[in-house]
């Protein structure tokens, strides 16, 4: 049992499925807690091979990146567990990314989203699915949220993998916060369409 969530909590005081996973991912739940709502990201659902083999490594792979990035202003607390296929995280509301965030999020936004980024890099954590619109958001305020870090890597700062891997993951990360930028400032998409990289800012999302 975590912060006053259970089992039960999950059958009975569901406040809404804000993702239902697939085979191998978890059920991502809003659930009430003592001091309001939390998030929860359930394998219990899947089949019996991902609830005894898979959960339990992707969990812990997840829960190493939220302690890695404990206090990180951009990315929710992770509160702890239920059980081995379950995790409780933080509730931080925001709207998902997105061309129709364009003039309604301060112009400073995506550099808060890249010193974001690079704070998450500086602490060993690649993300590694920014590009995905619900795993960017804007918060309230206006101020960036970083969430599911499912896919994440996790180096040790300074440690060998982390000199020679993190840059190319960096990469990665930096490619999906070029994308938003496109996207979300009119001067960045006028550049990528005089350079000729405009046509996949023009897909939607």
């Amino acid at each position: 049992m975590s912060h006053g969530v259970t089992r039960a909590s999950l059958r009975h005081e569901t406040v809404q499925l804000l993702n239902r996973g697939n085979r191998r991912n978890p059920d991502v739940l809003l659930v009430p807690g003592p001091s309001g709502p939390v998030v929860v990201k359930d394998w219990a659902p899947r089949g019996p091979w991902v609830r005894r083999w898979l959960a339990p490594w992707l969990g812990r792979r997840e829960e190493r990146a939220y302690q890695a990035l404990r206090g990180h202003p951009a990315v929710p607390r992770l509160l702890g567990r239920i059980d081995e296929l379950a995790l409780v995280i933080e509730y931080r509301p925001g709207r998902r990314m997105g061309r129709s965030l364009a003039g309604e999020v301060p112009p400073g936004f995506v550099d808060a989203l890249a010193g974001a980024i690079d704070g998450m890099h500086a602490r060993g954590v690649a993300h590694l699915d920014l590009r995905h619109r619900s795993n960017v958001l804007a918060d309230a305020s206006g101020r960036p949220v970083l969430i599911d870090f499912g896919s994440a890597v996790c180096l040790r700062p300074g440690g060998l993998a982390a000199r020679l891997l993190l840059p190319l993951l960096a990469w990665i990360d930096r490619r999906a916060l070029e994308k938003w930028r496109v996207r979300l400032e009119p001067a960045a998409r006028t550049a990528a369409g005089a350079s000729g990289g405009g046509g996949g800012a023009s897909r939607p999302t």
